[in-house]
Formats: C-alpha cells, structure tokens, sequence
C-alpha cells in the first residue's frame, strides 16, 4: 500500500497520553499549550558603553504622556540617553563641582548644574531683531488679539451625563423654555428663578461678562454662534446638563499694538532659536558617539524642549 508520507522518516508516532502533541521521527512539534516566552520592552539602551537601567526608564516614562505605553517608553530612553550624553561631554570639558541655582523653589542637581552649564558654553542663539518680530507679528496677527466679552445670561437644567432618563426630561424642558422665551423673551428673568440649577437664578440668570475659557467649549462654541440678543433656539448640552441661553451683548476682540506684545515675541522667537540650536548640538555630540537601543534621528520638532 502506498503510504502518504513523501519523507519515510517523518513516520508518526502514536499520541501519547496526556495530551501531547504528536510526534514524528526528528520532528517534535511545539507545545502551544505552554504561551512564548515575552520580549523585553526594549532592547538595551547605551550611551559610549555606559547602559542606561530599564527601571531608570520606566520611571522616566511617566513623565511623556503618550498615546500608548511603547511611545511614553521610546520617549524617556530617548530622554535618558540625550542626558548622559550631556553629561559625558560636561565630564569630558572638566565640567565637575558646579555652583547650584534655585528656580520656582527647587534647587537643581549637580548633574542639571553641569548640563546647564555646558550648554551656557556651548549653545549660542541669536537674539530676535525687531524686524524679525514684526515680520511674526504681521504673520500672526489672530494670536495677538485681545478676547472678545460676552454678556450673558442662562437658565441651567441640571442632569448628570450617566442619568438618561433626567438628562431627557431636562432636554424636553429646556426646548420648551427656548420656545416659550423666543417667543417671549421678557420672562427669562422668572423663567431663571424658577427652573435654573445654578447660583445665578436669582440674578435673573446673568452671568456677567465671560470670556474664552472660562466656560465649558459647547457653552463657548454656543456664545460664538448666537448674534447679540438672540435667544438659543435649541438647548445647549454640556456635562451639567442643558442651557438655554441670551446674549445680551457681543464685544469683539481688538488687535494688540505690536509695542505691547514686542518683548512676549522676542521672547518666543529666542526660545525657538535655543531649541534649535541645543538639537544641532546634541546631533553633533551623537554624531560622535556610539549609542544603541534609540534613535536621535530628528523628525518633527527639536530633540529637546
């Protein structure tokens, strides 16, 4: 009988008891019952033979928020790895017992003294000329707007995000509100003290005058949308519940005059200079250097913030 084995010495065995896989002659197939021993996160980091401790790294990444745990990971071996550079080249210049300073009331590390002290030597950026400043000032003229005021008033149907059935009687009240004061807006004040949640029924629902980001987005969103004096036609959601909101009074934004945000540019502009130049300095230093386990290669942004 002709047998369907290609290779006479892959003969199988009986299974044995126990549930083991079969077996043929010099073949054993893999027990999938038994999981593959796990990767380590990361292969070893080093930086000129000196390694840099998976728990150091660990701990470091807590402070790089991430969308997930590996890129936190990446970015504090990167981080890690930048600062013993630092540190090797600070030795190698004599860098050693530095006189320590003291910012926001922490004192800094011998070893944050002798980075800021080699990059005060080694890092130079060129202060921003005023024609500089006002050419990032003509180019971004939104950024250098005061905010605009609003005056507002609103009535607050409070119900909690996880309470379906109170957030949906809350809505059918506050659509009812927005109709009946559309139609007659004299009765807000009453309508205020009568069904809104918040501090400010009493004051006929007046809020005062608010600016960008001292609301919630959707009530903010609302604000930009309603013209001065109109009345929501729809309820505004938010995670307090829904709002009918008046605007009483709309006070556009002003542009800045370029003397009075001249130093915040300069300001801007130098940091931005100093970021590159650290990064073209630390790419020089690895150029030089034999590092394994983390890229420097630059890709958005500088190396260092």
């Amino acid at each position: 009988m002709a047998t369907i084995y290609q290779n006479p010495t892959l003969k199988p065995h009986p299974e044995t008891s126990g549930g083991q896989q079969r077996s043929y002659d010099g073949y054993v197939e893999p027990d999938t019952r038994i999981p593959p021993k796990a990767r380590p996160v990361f292969e070893d980091v080093s930086v000129n033979g000196v390694v840099i401790p998976e728990a150091d790294i660990l701990a470091e990444a807590q402070n790089h928020p991430a969308e997930n745990p590996g890129e936190a990971v990446r970015a504090a071996a990167r981080a890690l790895a930048i600062r013993e550079l630092l540190l090797q080249e600070a030795r190698r210049q004599g860098i050693d017992d530095v006189d320590l300073e003291e910012e926001d009331g922490r004192a800094e590390t011998q070893d944050d003294a002798r980075i800021r002290v080699l990059m005060e030597r080694e890092v130079q950026a060129p202060s921003a000329s005023e024609e500089e400043c006002r050419r990032f000032y003509e180019h971004n003229r939104e950024r250098f707007r005061s905010a605009p005021l609003y005056e507002v008033r609103h009535i607050l149907l409070a119900a909690h995000e996880d309470d379906g059935s109170a957030r949906e009687a809350a809505r059918r009240t506050a659509q009812e509100l927005c109709e009946a004061l559309n139609a007659d807006p004299s009765g807000f004040a009453n309508a205020a003290a009568e069904y809104s949640a918040c501090m400010s029924s009493g004051e006929g629902g007046r809020l005062g005058q608010v600016s960008r980001g001292e609301t919630v987005a959707e009530f903010e969103a609302a604000l930009e949308e309603l013209a001065e004096g109109e009345i929501s036609k729809a309820p505004v959601a938010t995670r307090f519940g829904f709002h009918v909101i008046a605007l009483d009074r709309a006070i556009p934004g002003k542009d800045l005059p370029f003397d009075h945000v001249h130093e915040r540019i300069a300001a801007w502009l130098e940091a931005a200079s100093w970021s590159r130049a650290v990064s073209q300095y630390i790419g020089i230093l690895a150029s030089n250097a034999k590092i394994s386990g983390v890229s420097f290669e630059q890709t958005e942004g500088p190396l260092v913030q």
